[in-house]
């Protein structure tokens, strides 16, 4: 497996996966800019429109028709929110030239390159505007997508949790937008925010496959779509984190449920890079594995939960314990969890939790390489951190972590914020 980028224009990445482990190849492009109240919900109906129809290919129907006939390839869109960054996503996956009949003389690696920069690039655009019907039935969609956020108790508590947190900042902003902002939208303003949007992004195209990665980037750089973009300033977040001293606040919200939904927003000092791989195995340790301090502690011992778990959000330096409880052991599991955080501190647990902990992550290294979307997610990561470190690197950095390195970084880590989720 070999990686290579190419800056095709300023702002403008294409990034080659050399692989011969999977039959097909997957493009994705992924299109990123910060954050912001005002253009949220702009942002997470773009994709939407534009997968509705292009200049070439007028409607839904036209591009399936011409997907089908590439093999059955597949497209998909969506929109992601990585920090303080908004991340509009698309992708294609299509049947590498290998498995395809010779007689079908058919180069479909340029084909989907093609369909897929027409999609994003070259859209359907009547009287200056997107199409008017489009845009309505896209909203509406949207619309649903953002009601329906109450019905997972889990993702809901979670998502206010971080809004709380978040609180007059980008990272609080829920991904899919607000209701009240799908009013101001149109076909003419949306028309003229997505030109802005394409002018002025960070743009990165990933290519998975059996590919040469020279021939590929040559292809996506002569591309008419791309040729028309101008060059353009990167500008993504990125932030270091230091902690305030503050009170740890708590939320409580009423809703009709039968189980509680329990977060623990905490906050990790973050200083030096360096310290996410020590944070990504005290969060281990902690409560991502089945061996963890809260699996064991607060779901098996003290039966206290249904669910016990954690996870490590590294572009904001959080970590996030969430609990799914009964309503009445409310109490006696937030004092649990702090226990657990407390021992932690003191460095109360085992060269066997360490050892357990590296063996976790490094099978999930491994995991991430034998998909190419978790290929291509990891790689995206890396290029909005702007520092690249291969997977054979990571494993190794996790390989390096010591006791002394879990309990320096366990005595950065404070409690935020306290949300429950109750009837």
């Amino acid at each position: 497996m070999a990686y290579i980028t190419k800056e095709i224009k300023k702002g403008i990445k294409v990034h080659c996966i050399e692989t011969e482990k999977f039959k097909t190849n997957l493009l994705a492009m992924f299109i990123t800019l910060p954050l912001t109240r005002e253009n949220v919900t702009f942002d997470s109906v773009i994709p939407a429109v534009l997968k509705r129809g292009t200049a070439t290919l007028k409607t839904q129907e036209e591009i399936s028709k011409k997907l089908e006939n590439m093999y059955g390839a597949g497209f998909d869109c969506g929109i992601e929110k990585i920090g303080d960054n908004h991340v509009i996503k698309f992708y294609l996956e299509s049947l590498n030239d290998n498995f395809i009949p010779k007689e079908a003389n058919q180069d479909l690696l340029k084909e989907s390159i093609e369909l897929l920069l027409d999609i994003i690039l070259n859209p359907l655009v009547e009287n200056n505007s997107f199409k008017k019907e489009y845009v309505n039935s896209e909203k509406e969609n949207i619309k649903v997508l953002i009601e329906s956020k109450i019905d997972n108790k889990d993702a809901y508590a979670y998502n206010r949790c971080i809004e709380e947190m978040y609180k007059k900042e980008p990272y609080g902003l829920y991904k899919y937008g607000y209701i009240e902002d799908l009013d101001k939208i149109n076909e003419k303003n949306l028309y003229e925010y997505y030109k802005k949007l394409i002018e002025d992004s960070k743009i990165d195209i990933f290519i998975s496959g059996a590919l040469n990665a020279e021939q590929t980037a040559h292809i996506v750089a002569e591309n008419q779509n791309i040729k028309r973009l101008s060059e353009r300033e990167v500008n993504i977040v990125n932030n270091a984190k230091t902690i305030e001293e503050k009170e740890i606040q708590t939320i409580e919200e009423k809703m009709d449920i039968t189980q509680g939904k329990l977060v623990i927003g905490l906050d990790v000092e973050m200083l030096n890079p360096e310290d996410k791989f020590k944070v990504a195995i005290y969060n281990v340790i902690l409560g991502e594995s089945a061996t963890s301090k809260l699996f064991q502690n607060v779901r098996e011992k003290a039966s206290l939960a249904y669910t016990a778990r954690s996870n490590y959000v590294r572009q904001k330096s959080n970590i996030y314990i969430r609990c799914g409880i009964e309503i009445a052991n409310y109490e006696k599991a937030v004092e649990i969890i702090k226990e657990q955080l407390e021992d932690m501190k003191n460095g109360k647990f085992t060269e066997e939790d360490i050892k357990n902990a590296k063996k976790y992550m490094t099978s999930g290294i491994e995991s991430i390489q034998d998909e190419q979307d978790s290929e291509i997610t990891y790689y995206l990561g890396q290029e909005l951190s702007q520092k690249l470190i291969t997977f054979k690197e990571y494993a190794q950095k996790i390989e390096e972590i010591t006791a002394e390195d879990v309990k320096e970084v366990a005595n950065k880590i404070k409690i935020n914020t306290i949300y429950f989720l109750r009837n």
